[in-house]
C-alpha cells in the first residue's frame, strides 16, 4: 500500500474534521476501502480515529438498509427521559 502525499493528507484531514460524526466514520471507511490490506490502520493513523470506527462505517455502507442522512444522535441524559 501506498502512503497519500503529504498535501492530499493534509486535505484528507481537513475534509473530515468539517464532517459530522456519521459522515465521518463512513469518509474514513470509503478511503480505507480504497487502500486495500493495511487501509484500515493507515486511515485511522492519518484521520486520528479509531480502527473499530472504521470497521463501523464499513458495516453501514456494505449493509442492505438505507443510510439516514438526517438522522443525528440525540442527547444523552435525564433530557431523552
Amino acid at each position: 500500500m501506498e502512503a497519500y502525499a503529504p498535501d492530499m493528507e493534509r486535505m484528507m484531514r481537513r475534509l473530515y474534521r468539517s464532517l459530522r460524526e456519521s459522515d465521518r466514520r463512513r469518509y474514513a471507511a470509503v478511503e480505507a476501502a480504497k487502500l486495500g490490506h493495511g487501509g484500515i490502520e493507515y486511515i485511522a493513523d492519518l484521520l486520528g480515529c479509531d480502527p473499530k470506527t472504521i470497521r463501523q462505517g464499513v458495516a453501514e455502507l456494505e449493509g442492505a438498509g438505507e443510510l439516514d442522512p438526517e438522522r443525528i444522535r440525540k442527547k444523552g441524559g435525564a433530557e431523552n427521559g
